[in-house]
């Protein structure tokens, strides 16, 4: 049975990550607070990925703190990942849940517009809805949808769904007024000076607006 936890979900950047790496960012944000980790490096290449994602499974080992890999279904394969998450323009979904096997977490993104993919709960564990804001971390992303958006995207997922997109502490309790079951976060965790004190700080902040 899948069981994952949505709340803080820490996406890494190898660019922000760049001082300390995504490893020990990951370690850090987990011991801080985080629920979820996801490899994301969308030059790095499989045999990069795989290599990332071995080292973070490691580090991972023992914290029941699922490691997602985005976009690439080897990659995902190959390293042992709990799950993996495809964006709008990604692998065909029916495709990789044929690959992965119906034990793998898969995350889909959900957009607005007329040619977005929406979450089929018959394939899709979760939903990342956004962006929120826009977002410099990924910088072709579709139209910022707001928290009216995002309300709107939430309500009408099969699946539990993320907030991605810009989300800082100041976000999150109108996030979870959306309707959503978590944040996910990049530049609110990688890069900042101590991951695990930004971790720990924005659960505090997501446990205060669940009381």
């Amino acid at each position: 049975m899948k069981t994952f936890d949505l709340s803080l979900y820490l996406v890494l950047d190898p660019d922000l990550c760049r001082a300390i790496g995504m490893v020990e960012t990951a370690r850090l944000a987990v011991a801080g607070g985080a629920t979820m980790v996801q490899l994301r490096d969308k030059q790095g290449g499989t045999a990069k990925m795989i290599q990332t994602g071995l080292a973070l499974k490691a580090v991972l080992a023992g914290t029941g703190v699922p490691l997602i890999v985005n976009d690439d279904v080897d990659a995902a394969i190959a390293v042992g990942a709990e799950g993996l998450h495809l964006g709008q323009d990604d692998t065909d979904i029916v495709q990789a849940r044929a690959r992965i096997g119906a034990g793998m977490i898969l995350g889909l993104s959900v957009e607005t517009g007329p040619n977005a993919r929406p979450a089929d709960a018959r394939l899709v564990d979760y939903a990342g809805i956004g962006p929120v804001f826009p977002t410099s971390t990924k910088p072709e992303h579709a139209p910022a949808i707001g928290f009216d958006g995002l309300a709107k995207l939430a309500a009408a997922s099969p699946v539990p769904s993320v907030a991605i997109g810009g989300i800082k502490a100041e976000h999150i309790a109108s996030s979870f007024s959306a309707g959503v079951q978590g944040v996910a976060v990049v530049s609110a965790i990688c890069g900042q000076d101590d991951p695990k004190r930004a971790a720990a700080k924005l659960m505090e902040e997501i446990r205060r607006v669940r009381q």
